[in-house]
């Protein structure tokens, strides 16, 4: 990443709107946004599959029929307003011959969301690295999200979560779908006593 070229466009944009990138307040702003877009866009240049190559181990068949991890932060910088968006990711599958260590999943979403992204392709493209990594038997990833460029801009609406999902094989049935989306969802404390 060419952190001195997005300062001198930082510097520029800040002139484009008519503040002084000189002034006191301003004039460390450029280094910051050039640092912080160091962490937003980390995950350019990444393979996410490379993440699960050490971490899967294999199973055999010898598991049990569903592996979830709920509530991933998930944070992400939207492609067409470069705003933030937030949220989380859950992510369910059915393991093949092999399973993945559980901290290479929120690795995965870290990666995969550290780049320009729209949500419902980034839970495709999550979705498409578990199958081609661990060839389960299906997967199912759900992503709630808040986005900055519909807060902040356009119809500002401040509390609207876009939630969005992605599935492949035996996890793309319907009913089979469901029954992980009634896991995921509010109330699976009370369904499971």
């Amino acid at each position: 990443m060419d952190r001195e070229r997005i300062a001198r466009a930082v510097r520029e944009m800040l002139c484009a709107i008519g503040a002084d990138p000189d002034s006191v307040e301003l004039q460390e702003t450029p280094r910051r946004v050039a640092e912080s877009y160091g962490e937003f866009f980390a995950g350019m240049g990444v393979d996410p599959g490379s993440l699960l190559v050490d971490a899967a181990v294999p199973v055999n068949g010898d598991t049990g029929e569903l592996v979830l991890m709920r509530d991933i932060s998930l944070r992400s910088v939207c492609e067409h307003h470069l705003l933030p968006f937030r949220g989380r990711a859950h992510i369910a599958y059915q393991p093949g011959e092999r399973v993945v260590g559980l901290s290479a999943l929120p690795r995965v979403v870290a990666a995969l969301a550290a780049r320009p992204q729209v949500q419902e392709r980034l839970g495709e493209q999550i979705a498409q690295v578990l199958e081609d990594g661990l060839s389960p038997r299906g997967v199912v990833v759900v992503l709630e999200a808040k986005h900055g460029c519909v807060a902040d801009r356009g119809v500002r609406e401040t509390d609207v979560e876009a939630v969005t999902i992605a599935s492949r094989g035996a996890l793309a049935d319907p009913a089979a779908r469901a029954e992980v989306l009634a896991l995921i969802g509010p109330g699976v404390e009370r369904q499971s006593k």
